[in-house]
Order: structure tokens, then C-alpha cells, then sequence
């Protein structure tokens, strides 16, 4: 997933497809929760004099600790992402548009992968097991449901509070 420009100034005519699995293992170094051996990207690169725009799909299975017991969970993804380079220096471009310059004569797409991909990852995830690594209790705290939480229990050191608004 890198090429020199001339490499890639090849495929101006002809255009070219992308198919590849790419390891992006790496990305644990960037967030420790986040385990990835590798995706698949396809898509397509298109070129014009100022730029050249790869409009990509990223898939792939990302394995993340579930939020409530630590146990590991497959979250499948799928991303669409246009990425654009730009090829001379007194282009032009829309200011709203990420214009990704070229560095040293050449097109690295795995940086901008990673980027999409812990972009993509949830905030929390959750797996139907009940038990796991985490403990389901503690020393004051125990892991409440919904329906628990639901029943509007009053903590028992502010039930004196309750006397205060009876006067009034």
C-alpha cells in the first residue's frame, strides 16, 4: 500500500484497482485495546493533474474488551474512505476537503488506514456472557441491570434528607 509517484503515474491510463489484505497489526501500538491482525481494502485510485484520489472500503474484524466483564468481543466493520493526495504544490482545493501532501515522492495509505480504523471503534461494546475477568462485585459496588437501577431505591445515608422537604 505504498507506491512512488511514478510507480502510481503508471496507472494514469489504465486506472488502478485495489485488492489487498494489509497487516495492520501495528495498530495495537496506537491503542492497546484495539486488536487487529489485518483487512481487507479495495477500491479504486483516481488521478488528475493536482491529485490523486483513492476512494477505498475497509473490512475487517476488530476484537475489543467487552466494557462490563473484559471478555473479548468480534466487532465486524466495514468503511468507506476517500483519501486524497496532492501531487504539485500550487494546487488549489475546497478548504473543507483533507488534502494529505505527498512526502518524499511517495503514497503511504497504511497511516491513513490505522486512522479510519480507530476512528471507526465504538466507545464501549458489550458480549452476552455474565462472567468473565472483571469482577461482577466489589467492596461497596456491585454491578447493577436496568431493571435494578429502575426501582428508585433510596441510598440509605440520604434517607434523613427525605425529612427536609416534609415541612414545607
Amino acid at each position: 500500500m505504498k507506491w512512488s509517484v511514478p510507480q502510481l503515474m503508471v496507472f494514469k491510463e489504465k486506472g488502478l484497482h485495489i485488492d489487498e489484505k494489509v497487516d495492520v497489526s501495528g495498530i495495537k501500538e496506537l491503542d492497546r485495546e484495539c486488536n487487529i491482525d489485518s483487512v481487507r481494502v479495495t477500491g479504486d485510485a483516481y488521478f488528475s493533474k493536482e491529485a490523486i484520489t483513492f476512494r477505498l472500503t475497509i473490512t475487517g474484524t476488530m476484537i475489543l474488551p467487552c466494557a462490563r466483564t473484559l471478555n473479548d468481543v468480534e466487532y465486524p466493520f466495514s468503511i468507506d474512505a476517500t483519501e486524497i493526495f496532492q501531487l504539485v504544490d500550487w494546487a488549489t482545493f475546497q478548504e473543507d476537503e483533507e488534502i494529505h501532501k505527498v512526502k518524499e515522492n511517495t503514497v503511504d495509505l497504511i497511516p491513513y488506514i490505522k486512522e479510519r480504523i480507530l476512528l471507526e471503534k465504538p466507545m464501549q461494546v458489550f458480549c452476552n456472557k455474565d462472567d468473565g475477568p472483571a469482577p461482577a462485585t466489589g467492596s461497596g459496588w456491585e454491578l447493577q441491570t436496568e431493571e435494578q437501577e429502575s426501582t428508585n431505591q433510596i441510598d440509605p445515608r440520604l434517607k434523613d434528607l427525605e425529612k427536609f422537604f416534609d415541612g414545607k
